[in-house]
């Protein structure tokens, strides 16, 4: 049997109501969309509550699940539009940057020396939310400029700029 066949019978059993597949399913995708929340909201108990308010929406909308994509990326685009709702709360701006905006992308690279993970993730924790969000679904969990644009409300432009922001404010901080 395929895992693909695993999974549809997997979640045609979370439809039923069934609680043992329900506990497999989340067993299977919580450690994941918990990375990454916490990436996102940078706060270990807002992270366990939307983990929590994520499978819950999961489960009540299980139905709508059409098998376009793997239930883990289908599950992934609630996490993290979960974690975009709860930062917008917060009042999560995204600035729109002008003509001004400084090219950082086109200044010369310079050697990168070797950081160790908690440090670029102490450092990724200090980015302001905007360019944190951007940089962390970019770079992290691989979605284009213009799906982030979509996803965040902001224009392609915008997602690249505040990408662009991020990686300028990571090499300061980490040299």
């Amino acid at each position: 049997m395929e895992a693909s066949d695993t999974h549809r019978d997997l979640i045609e059993q979370c439809r039923l109501g069934r609680r043992d597949a329900q506990f497999e399913l989340y067993r299977l995708y919580s450690r994941a969309m918990y990375n990454t929340i916490l990436r996102m909201v940078q706060n270990t108990h807002d992270a366990e509550d939307l983990l929590q308010s994520v499978f819950v929406e999961v489960f009540g909308k299980l139905d709508s699940f059409r098998y376009e994509s793997t239930i883990g990326a289908w599950i992934k685009r609630i996490a993290i539009n979960k974690c975009i709702n709860f930062l917008k709360s917060r009042r999560l701006t995204f600035t729109e940057l002008g003509q001004q905006h400084d090219r950082a992308d086109d200044a010369p690279q310079e050697s990168e020396s070797p950081h160790s993970i908690a440090r670029i993730q102490q450092a990724i924790a200090q980015l302001p939310d905007g360019y944190r969000v951007v940089f962390s679904l970019y770079a992290v969990e691989g979605y284009d400029h213009e799906e982030i644009g979509q996803i965040l409300g902001i224009t392609e432009a915008t997602s690249k700029s505040q990408y662009s922001r991020a990686k300028a404010k990571l090499r300061e901080v980490l040299t």
